[in-house]
């Protein structure tokens, strides 16, 4: 990976609102580093000569006076974004201004190549920043100077994937139900929501915390790990870890629809997209089964709602994503809880990428504007 260059503080401000912009002039750069013009135009030239900036065109004014926009530079680089997801890895490479470069979608097994496709689909003239992976465990821990997941379930995937890596660029590992919270805070159903939690259902369960515009990590990276949540409360059953994610998740659904369907209504579906489709079209015993799940959502929903009164709830996941669920778990919660409204994901399965995009993108900003730096 290229080092960043050493910059100025006025460089460094400058390069950073340069790459929420977008693209600017140098009166708009100034007005948003809040910095004066002479500062501004050193800092271009500065940015330009190291090759983080480039001239983008001509921008007229309403007076016939023109004024030179900006860019983001060749030397800017890019950032990579990894969704290891218990199906499909999704890739994304994008520049730091947030631009899509190149994407790869592929099937868990394939993880390696799918990271190696979008690699190599990235411009070669641009260095590589830094890399986020999602993965659906509690956030990364550094291991005796390793990158790893936190817990041993994510392992054995991201070791798969890490061969792929380039070696020399950073590696941040982040926990996958909060990189979609971001995507859906600032792309989603939860725009202009500063807070909200996001209730993903699917295999596995898993909560979002956004409070004041920032994910809730929690002191061990562990926030918002509902499996861990005790379950059964019951006089005669004794609590398990993770129990309640094994009742509540897909698996059991679908395993628990097995049991009492009736030959009368053909085969049993095998995957939820089947069993909500059938519950669509009124079958009996799919539309049971589909509002007891959605009495099973709504109850977890009160037990977040009853620590952290979101406001918000945005539902997503495998099953949790489906419309259908909405009126039984708003009336469950409702039962149980104070008003919270609750909307499906606006961005469904891509929302794990997409935040991923964002933070590495972030991260990647700070690899540059973070960089050693000379007083002005």
């Amino acid at each position: 990976m290229a080092k960043a260059p050493r910059l100025t503080e006025s460089a460094s401000a400058v390069f950073a609102v340069l790459a929420g912009a977008g693209t600017a002039t140098r009166p708009r750069l100034a007005a948003l580093a809040g910095l004066s013009k002479p500062t501004v135009s050193s800092a271009v030239a500065e940015l330009e000569t190291a090759g983080l900036a480039a001239h983008s065109g001509i921008a007229s004014g309403g007076t016939g006076r023109s004024a030179a926009v900006y860019a983001l530079g060749p030397a800017a680089g890019s950032v990579l974004a990894v969704d290891l997801g218990p199906a499909l890895t999704r890739v994304r490479g994008c520049a730091l201004d947030g631009t899509l470069l190149a994407e790869a979608t592929g099937s868990r097994d394939q993880a390696a190549d799918v990271v190696r496709e979008a690699l190599t689909a990235l411009p070669a003239d641009a260095p590589l920043r830094t890399i986020v992976v999602a993965v659906g465990d509690v956030a990364a821990r550094a291991e005796e100077g390793t990158v790893r997941p936190a817990t041993a379930k994510a392992r054995p995937v991201f070791d798969a994937v890490a061969v792929a890596l380039p070696p020399g660029v950073p590696v941040h590992l982040e926990n996958n139900v909060n990189c979609a919270a971001l995507a859906e805070l600032h792309e989603g159903a939860a725009r202009g929501r500063h807070t909200f939690g996001y209730l993903r259902i699917g295999v596995g369960v898993g909560l979002g915390i956004v409070v004041g515009g920032q994910v809730l990590a929690g002191a061990n990276g562990a926030a918002g790990e509902l499996a861990r949540l005790p379950y059964p409360w019951d006089d005669d059953l004794e609590p398990r870890r993770e129990a309640l994610e094994e009742y509540i998740g897909a698996r059991s659904l679908l395993r628990r629809a097995a049991e009492i369907w009736p030959e009368s209504e053909g085969s049993c579906p095998r995957n939820a997209e089947q069993l909500f489709a059938l519950a669509g079209r009124g079958g009996a015993t799919a539309r049971a089964i589909v509002d007891r799940h959605a009495v099973d959502v709504g109850r977890l929903a009160a037990a977040v709602t009853a620590v952290l009164d979101p406001g918000l709830l945005v539902l997503s996941g495998s099953t949790g994503a489906f419309p259908q669920l909405l009126p039984g778990v708003k009336a469950e919660l409702a039962r149980l809880s104070w008003p919270t409204e609750v909307v499906s994901s606006q961005i469904g399965d891509l929302g794990t990428v997409v935040g991923a995009a964002r933070l590495a993108v972030a991260r990647g900003v700070q690899t540059v504007t973070h960089a050693a730096r000379a007083k002005d």
